[in-house]
């Protein structure tokens, strides 16, 4: 039986793998599709004005925050409409697409370049939902943030949040490098077909409640 020095040591190689391979990744995303970052930054600046880029402060490994890069959908909001119920009225047709082709996360590829996130784990979150989490879907903090995920592959947007934190957490107990290599490839197929893009009734998903009860005690 393995001894828990060895398993750590096996961890710690696998997430240097991620780490590496991710980095790479997005260096090489950045380099070669160069021209069709250049080309979106212009059309956001033309149609949406000022502020080509939308960053945000999200959680990422052990809860500790980072600036999370994107392309920007959506137009800036008036005073008194700042919040999600106005997405569908600020969220333009260039906003659309580049959201259900996900070339809006393109500039995230700078945040694999620097450690932020990797390929896959969960997605990282605003940093205001740190206090709207409940028991064990703290443990989605364990590893490190994600490009795409497990929830992601099983529907993306579409996924309550429910399940959505509940694959996050079932992903960190059953990861692996293969099972990282699984979802990668499942996740073409749902960037093509542009499926999950939005939840029901929103432009965009739903907001993690604020006034969710407490996690049930054994």
């Amino acid at each position: 039986m393995p001894t828990a020095g060895a398993v750590s040591n096996v961890v710690n190689a696998s997430d240097g793998v991620r780490r590496a391979v991710s980095a790479a990744a997005g260096a090489l995303v950045l380099v070669v599709l160069s021209p069709v970052l250049v080309a979106v930054a212009v059309a956001v600046r033309l149609t949406m004005g000022r502020g080509v880029l939308f960053r945000q402060e999200r959680l990422g490994r052990g809860g500790v925050p980072f600036e999370l890069f994107k392309f920007r959908t959506m137009r800036h909001s008036l005073p008194g409409r700042e919040g999600a119920e106005f997405d569908a009225e600020r969220l333009t047709r260039l906003g659309e697409f580049l959201r259900s082709t996900s070339l809006d996360e393109l500039p995230s590829m700078w945040n694999l370049v620097r450690g932020d996130m990797v390929l896959v784990g969960p997605r990282p979150l605003p940093v205001h939902y740190w206090d709207r989490f409940r028991g064990d879907e703290y443990r989605r903090f364990e590893v490190t943030p994600g490009l795409t995920g497990l929830a992601q592959v099983s529907g993306r947007n579409a996924v309550d949040w429910p399940q959505r934190l509940e694959l996050d957490v079932r992903y960190v107990d059953e990861r692996t490098l293969a099972g990282d290599l699984a979802i990668i490839v499942r996740t073409v197929p749902m960037v093509v077909g542009r499926r999950g893009v939005s939840a029901d009734g929103t432009a965009t998903m739903h907001p993690l409640p604020a006034d969710r009860p407490a996690a049930p005690v054994d």
